[in-house]
This record gives structure tokens, sequence and C-alpha cells, in this order.
């Protein structure tokens, strides 16, 4: 279905470096960019555009305007947010997105992948030793830094910065105009190592989900939609929170499939069980 076919990696910031190679092992696909599309346009991460719609509606018109642009039948294209994981609230997260449209055979496959492994931050910075102290953690200088005035500012904003020099003579700047300066990880791609990471993990989970058939019809995509839980406790057998079977579904036919015991595991620990261990 896709071997040999051209697949338009809609973006700005790179991601194809990541993308190409594993589609392009796994697929057979021949895959391209295009400077014409400016993915800016649905919203930035440094805040000046703001992005109107979710993650998924976000990376579907990357898709189709992008399809329309290099009248392309096939494309991919990933959204990621940053701010608080969803379920442990503390803790910084990257939520990735990839969707892929194939106008061809009508369909669209999305995949998402979640993880902690971010360097998301901003503070307001007024002197260089707390400036130095936020570029460390920030994994600076393998990843840029943004600089503007304050956090909802953006009428002076400096991104990309990765060489030590141009942190140290911007910071000089901004504090010499303002007093202060709001310094921000640069969330874009091709700056940012640990997320290009979590794209390439994205993208091999989406090959991995094309690959997989629909039992009934043979159409890619066949994965899971849906988890239950309810795992027995080997102790009490009082059903636990943890997953008891995968639900998938076919998107084109709507054949379904309950796989049990996804994990290995017919019985949970009582540890994790809210009556043993409430």
């Amino acid at each position: 279905m896709f071997k040999g076919r051209k697949l338009l990696i809609a973006t700005k910031h790179q991601k194809e470096k990541v993308i190409a190679p594993i589609l392009e092992r796994e697929l057979g696909v021949i895959c391209f960019t295009t400077d014409d599309f400016d993915t800016d346009k649905l919203g930035t991460f440094s805040g000046e555009i703001d992005r109107k719609d979710d993650p998924i509606i976000t990376a579907r018109n990357k898709c189709l305007l992008a399809m329309e642009l290099a009248n392309c039948d096939l494309v991919i294209s990933s959204e990621g947010s940053f701010g608080p994981h969803p379920t442990i609230y503390f803790i910084p997260a990257d939520d990735e997105f990839l969707i892929l449209i194939d106008k061809k055979n009508n369909l669209e496959i999305i995949v998402r992948e979640l993880s902690t492994e971010t360097n998301f931050n901003g503070a307001e910075i007024k002197t260089e030793e707390e400036l130095y102290a936020f570029a460390k953690n920030a994994q600076f200088p393998s990843h840029a830094l943004i600089i503007k005035n304050t956090k909802n500012d953006f009428t002076h904003i400096i991104k990309g910065i990765t060489n030590s020099e141009h942190l140290k003579d911007t910071f000089k700047d901004f504090i010499s105009k303002y007093g202060k300066a709001y310094i921000e990880t640069d969330m874009r791609a091709m700056y940012n190592p640990t997320r290009m990471k979590i794209i390439e993990k994205a993208t091999v989970k989406l090959a991995n989900k094309i690959n997989s058939l629909c039992p009934n019809c043979d159409i890619p995509g066949f994965g899971i939609t849906d988890a239950k839980q309810g795992l027995p406790c080997e102790l009490c057998n009082f059903p636990t929170r943890s997953i008891l079977s995968y639900l998938y579904v076919c998107k084109k036919c709507s054949y379904k499939k309950e796989e049990k015991y996804p994990n290995g595991k017919h019985f949970e620990s009582p540890n994790y069980c809210d009556v043993c261990n409430p």
C-alpha cells in the first residue's frame, strides 16, 4: 500500500531527520519536505501565535494544508504540547502526536507518545548567576534557549540561542533595557535533541501501528483504542486498576478484537490492590 510512494513530512523544524529514516525503512516510502509550508501559522511554542485547536486537530490541519500545497496524497505531521504531566502534575511532560493521512486509501492513523523526558522550563532572571544555573539545568548549549522581556510580551524576543557569548550578550542587553529577562527553553525540534528523541519514539510507534493489519480486512492501523482495567488481585481476587485487556478496533471495517492479559500477567500484586493495600 505504501512502498515506492512519496511521503511528505509537514515540518519546518527538521523533524524529517528522525522521521524519514524510520518510515523509509519500515514502509518503503520516499520521504520529502517542502519549504512552501510554514507550520508556525498554526501556533508557536514561544507564544507569538496561539494554537487555536487541540494537538490532533492542529496536526491534521498541518497534513491537509501541506497536502494541498505540495499536491501530494500521503502526508505525515507531528504536534507537541508541553506542561504538567496529566496524571503526575508536579512533573513537566512532552506530549507528542503523530498523524499520517493517506488520501488515496482514505486512511488516517494517529499515535501518541507521552514522556516526562523533557527540559521544558522558563523563569524570570535578573543576575548572571541565575542565568547560568538555568542554562545548565536546561542542558544548554546542546538545547537552545529563548530570551524575551517578560513571559507574555513578544515585542522583543530572541530565539535559538546556542552559544554562550550570544546568551551572555543578549542577556546583558535585556537587563540594560528592562532590568530583567524571561528565559525559556526553545522547544522547536531542531533546537531540542530531547524532544527529537520523543518524536523518534512516536515514529517507531506509528510505523508499528501502520504495519499492524486488521485481521478482517487487511487495512493498516489496527491499533489499541481502549484499555480495560480489572486485573484481579492474586490475594483477594478483587479487580485492581491494572490493565486486564486491550481493545483493538479497525477504523475501516469496525472489526473488534480484545486481547486479554497484554502484559503477560493474570494476577496483580496485592501492593496495587485497593482492598489489600487501600
